[in-house]
Formats: structure tokens, sequence, C-alpha cells
């Protein structure tokens, strides 16, 4: 199907006039929303685009060979994310699917740091530009739709903690710890006692000099380690945005070593991205963002969770919490633009300003979200109803207020 032909088909809402090269114009959707014009410069962009659309979109933008001449970036985005439902999907057997990704995200040991170190071993700066004041890059809870981002992702954080049912004195692991903030929440709210690893050396860094900025480097610990490598056995195990860059070839591994760290009366907290069904990674973004990433489904995560011993206690599905945490995050990005381009260039801010529109679209128009699923050992180890969640909540909270 030639470029033409498909960009009648698919996109049907919405108001843009798209500019061919050679002078012919297309008027495409419906005439609601914002009138967008863009431009494509040359006849090997549309092929490009034509061929292989769910990355030749996005390396236009960045490359020059997509430019918008009226509208905003965001608003094009949204345009195509509202109109994603109306691409033919390719339907590809199970077999199929993980063949094709199978070398894509088999994440060695060699290749996690790399794959890590390209998209979190960017300047702190970037992320302070554009991440709430605790930089936390994950998915925020808005319990109230009027939280601000701040709120929201101490709501986050709280929430977890909750959930882990933490008592003072703990040992908490915490896997894929960031830049330190939710070990630092625990240690500080719970009484615990932190390690947190890490394959990033930017966030390492960074977490050791708030952890004693803070007078807390005694009991929130940070490490280069690979999770694989942890030899200790912890109370509490959390791992907030770190699964989506195990690998499904590595899930056993993952979850057969949170078996090996947890005791025996442990309860793990396991938060990530996943998709409504099995499928692949979109293009642009492994190649460009996340290399080595997939959110997976819930099918393809629990069968490894099963045979590794472990019972799954509890299942929450947050499903437009991290449209509005990106909603927010694209804010303080477009905020602080200019001073991103003197940090990095123009190309990068193209880029990343892609990343983040296409990211929130995907939960408010692809149906992704983001799951929760705690995990025990022991049957018997938590409350039997989910009460004792709220009640927590609340307790950190006024706990926090005690101490201000």
């Amino acid at each position: 199907m030639g470029l033409q032909a498909m960009l009648q088909k698919v996109v049907r809402s919405g108001d843009l006039t798209l500019k061919l090269p050679g002078g012919r114009e297309l008027r495409l959707g419906d005439g609601t929303g914002p009138a967008l014009v863009a431009r494509i410069t040359s006849a090997s962009w549309a092929a490009r685009i034509a061929a292989k659309p769910g990355l030749g979109v996005g390396e236009a933008y960045m490359d020059g060979g997509l430019v918008l001449e009226q509208g905003e970036i965001g608003d094009f985005i949204d345009l195509v994310g509202a109109n994603a439902r109306n691409q033919r999907k390719k339907r590809r057997g199970r077999l199929a699917l993980w063949l094709r990704e199978r070398r894509r995200e088999a994440n060695a040991r060699s290749a996690a740091r790399k794959n890590v170190a390209h998209h979190y071993d960017l300047s702190d700066e970037l992320y302070r530009r554009f991440l709430d004041a605790d930089m936390q890059y994950s998915c925020a809870y808005f319990a109230r739709p009027d939280m601000t981002l701040e709120e929201a992702q101490l709501a986050k954080k709280r929430h977890i903690a909750a959930k882990l049912a933490i008592a003072p004195g703990m040992k908490v692991l915490d896997i894929g710890c960031g830049w330190g903030g939710m070990a630092m929440t625990l240690a500080e709210e719970t009484g615990a006692e932190v390690d947190g690893v890490t394959l990033s050396v930017e966030q390492l860094a960074v977490a050791k000099a708030r952890a004693e900025a803070r007078g807390l480097a005694g009991r929130a610990r940070f490490s280069l380690t690979d999770y694989r490598d942890v030899a200790d056995t912890y109370d509490r195990i959390v791992s907030v945005g770190m699964f989506e860059h195990v690998g499904r070839p590595n899930y056993q591994a993952y979850f057969d070593g949170v078996a090996r760290l947890l005791k025996d009366d442990g309860v793990a907290l396991i938060h990530a991205i996943g998709r409504p069904e099995v499928g692949v990674t979109n293009s642009w973004i492994a190649k460009y963002i996340f290399p080595g990433g997939y959110s997976p489904a819930l099918s393809e995560v629990l069968p490894a969770i099963e045979r590794a011993g472990l019972i799954v206690t509890d299942v929450e599905i947050l499903r437009l919490h991290y449209a509005e945490t990106l909603k927010h995050w694209r804010a303080r990005f477009a905020a602080h633009r200019a001073e991103i381009a003197g940090l990095y260039d123009e190309r990068f801010c193209r880029m990343f300003e892609f990343y983040l529109g296409i990211a929130e679209q995907s939960f408010r128009a692809r149906r992704q979200f983001v799951w929760q699923i705690q995990l025990a050992k022991d049957v018997d180890v938590l409350p039997i109803t989910r009460d004792y969640i709220a009640e927590g909540e609340r307790g950190l909270g006024d706990r926090r207020e005690r101490v201000a």
C-alpha cells in the first residue's frame, strides 16, 4: 500500500494537511481538533515512512524529513495516537513473536549494562528538567486528579510501601533503584534498611550523593550490582520500572532470583509496564530509546512466577496513571526545552519529545498499562483483605507530618 492510500485509510479523525514531495497535498481526518500542516521533505523520506511507519515517522521528525509547518508536535503525536486503532494489525503467532524478539531482548550481562547506559547514563541534568524533585522516572499514582506531579510520585511510593507492609528494621532490596528516591523514602518513612542496586553509573553517583546529603547513607545503601549477583536475603523486595529491561528470555531467571533473595516470610512487589496481549516493541523505541526493552503481557509473566514457586498475593492494574504522568513530563520538557537543547542539541530534543509523546499515547490509545504484582512464599504472610494498604498509606502520611 502506498503512503497516500495508507494515510487516507488510517487517519480518520483530526485535521492534518500533509504536503508531499512534488507539490501534492493530502487533507486527512474529519476536520476536528487543532489544524496541523506537515511536510515530507523528499521522496526518499516518503518511501521510508511508507515502508516502515513505526520507525520512519520518528526518524523523519528527528532528522528533518518530516517538518511541522503549523501546529505543535504534541498535537501531531496526539493525532497519530488517536488514529492508531485504525491501523491494521499484523497477526503473528506466539512462536513468531518470540523468535523475532529473542535476540533483541537477550540482555546478557554485558548487553544489559550497555542497554542501561544508553538511556539512564544521560546527564542527570536532563532528567532534573522534567522529572519531579525526587527524580522518580516511573509511573506516578494519581489518587486525586488534581495532584501535582510531586504529590502523585510520593503517593506512588507510599502505595508501594503500604503494600509491602514494611516494619522498622526490615531489610529491603530495591532492584533497579534509579536515583535512589524509592530507597530513601522507604528508609525515612518505614525505618527499613535498604540496599539499592543499579547498572547505571550516573544514577549510582547521584543516589549515593543524595543519601549522604540527607543523612541516610547508613540506611539507604547503593551499589553498581547486577540483581543476579546479589547474595543476601531480604524481608522485602521492591522493583519499580526495571522489569521492562529484563527481556523475555530472562523472565525465569529473574523470578528464580526473586525467590532466592526473598526470606520465607518475605514479600516482593514488582511494578512494570504491561500490554493487553503478546506483542513487539515499537521499532523506533527499541532503536533509539530502550534497546533490549519489552513490556510484557501478564500471560508471559505469570508462568515464570509459578515455576519459581512464588505465590501471587495481589495484582493491581494502573490504567491511565502513566498517561497522566507523561502529560506532566511533556509539559515540563517543553518548558525547559531551550535548556535541554543547550545540554544536547536540537535533534536530541526532537527525539526525546517524540518519545514522551508516543509513550503517553501508548497508554491513552494503545491500551498499555502498569501492573503491580505482589509476591510471597507464605500464603498467610499478609492480611487477607486489602484494607491494610489504605491504612498503611494514611499511616505513612501521618508519620511524615508528625516528623515535619
